[in-house]
C-alpha cells in the first residue's frame, strides 16, 4: 500500500515512512506499540491518527474523490465498519502477499526516507 500512495501523492502531501525507518517513531512521538499496532499519521500541525482514522487523514490530503470517500468513511456508522475492517486487515496483512500486496515493512529499500 506504501508503493501505492507514493505513486499517487506526491511526498509533499503525504510522506509514507515505515516505522522501521531509523529515527521516525521518535521523531513524530509515536511509541514502538502504537506503530506495530496501526498505520499512524501526523499532519503538519502535529493532530494523529491511527487505524482507520489514519486511512481517511491519508485520503483527504490526496483530494478529488478520495475527500469525499473520507467523509462517508467518518460518518458514525461507516467509520465502525471501516475500523473492524482495517483490523481484520491489519491482523492477516501478511496473507494478501500472494496479491502483490506487502508491508512496507518488507519492500526493499524502504528503510530510508
Amino acid at each position: 500500500m506504501a508503493a501505492w500512495l507514493r505513486a499517487r501523492v506526491p511526498a509533499s502531501r503525504v510522506l509514507v515512512l515505515p516505522s522501521q525507518t531509523p529515527g521516525v517513531i521518535e521523531r513524530f512521538g509515536i511509541s514502538r506499540a502504537e506503530a506495530d499496532r496501526a498505520l499512524q499519521t501526523v499532519t503538519a500541525d502535529g493532530r494523529r491518527a491511527a487505524a482507520a482514522a489514519a486511512v481517511n487523514t491519508i485520503l483527504r490530503e490526496m483530494g478529488g474523490p478520495w475527500r469525499l470517500a473520507a467523509r462517508v468513511a467518518a460518518l458514525p456508522g461507516c467509520f465502525w465498519l471501516e475500523e473492524r475492517a482495517y483490523h481484520g486487515f491489519a491482523r492477516h496483512r501478511r496473507r494478501f502477499a500472494r496479491w502483490g500486496i506487502t508491508p512496507a515493512c518488507a519492500e526493499p529499500g524502504d528503510g530510508q526516507p
